[in-house]
């Protein structure tokens, strides 16, 4: 009988030390997963000030509140070839899930903004950016300030707030128009982990809000 009970116990520790493992094995790719994440909400910074971790390399950005909220204002009016860029420094992320809510304010130039990542400097990184003048969502690389076109969708254009997503993992990138994939390309200017941001081109004065980053 003793003989009998002890056999039983361990057949049940061999199963429940398979049972273990197999977990084990399901549970290791959905950690790896599992990346830092951080959002810049700025209902905390100081008004009249760029906000924390924030870098102002071109235009005039400053938070500001709008209706009692917290936002990123960028109102520098500046010519027509110039590229408003905020970025986060220090920020390192190479495969990475970013999102922004963005509000146009105005601009005869230009208009609305977009999402930056993969930033090695001002002048060199991928951006999508919504522009309600043109009717248009497009993703562009810019390489020491030249800008060329990578992707491009028609959507209708207004000054409300949308919410602007960008997925990046090796070259492949995903670009979101509140909740919608409107946007695809494949890149390789840029492989190395970069510093991400938010940016405007010449007089498009814009609202920035919850910028989250999620580190794929």
């Amino acid at each position: 009988m003793m003989s009998t009970r002890k056999h039983a116990v361990i057949g049940l520790s061999s199963r429940g030390l398979s049972l273990l493992a197999a977990l084990a094995l399901i549970a290791v790719p959905v950690m790896a997963r599992q990346g830092a994440e951080k959002t810049w909400t700025f209902e905390n910074d100081e008004p009249g000030k760029i906000a924390k971790d924030f870098q102002n390399e071109v235009g005039t950005w400053e938070v500001v509140k709008d209706g009692g909220n917290g936002v990123l204002y960028q109102k520098a009016k500046n010519e027509n070839a110039v590229y408003n860029v905020a970025l986060v420094r220090p920020s390192s992320y190479k495969d990475v899930d970013l999102s922004v809510r963005l509000k146009p304010v105005a601009g005869e130039l230009d208009q609305g903004g977009g999402l930056v990542w993969r930033a090695k400097d001002k002048a060199s990184y991928y951006i999508c950016r919504f522009n309600p003048l043109e009717d248009n969502y497009r993703l562009y690389k810019v390489e020491k300030g030249k800008r060329t076109q990578l992707a491009d969708a028609k959507v209708p254009g207004d000054e409300q707030w949308h919410t602007l997503r960008a997925t990046m993992v090796g070259s492949k990138m995903t670009c979101y128009l509140d909740g919608k994939p409107l946007l695809e390309a494949d890149d390789s200017t840029f492989t190395e982990a970069g510093m991400v941001g938010l940016w405007s081109k010449a007089d498009a004065q814009s609202y920035f809000d919850d910028l989250t980053v999620h580190e794929e």
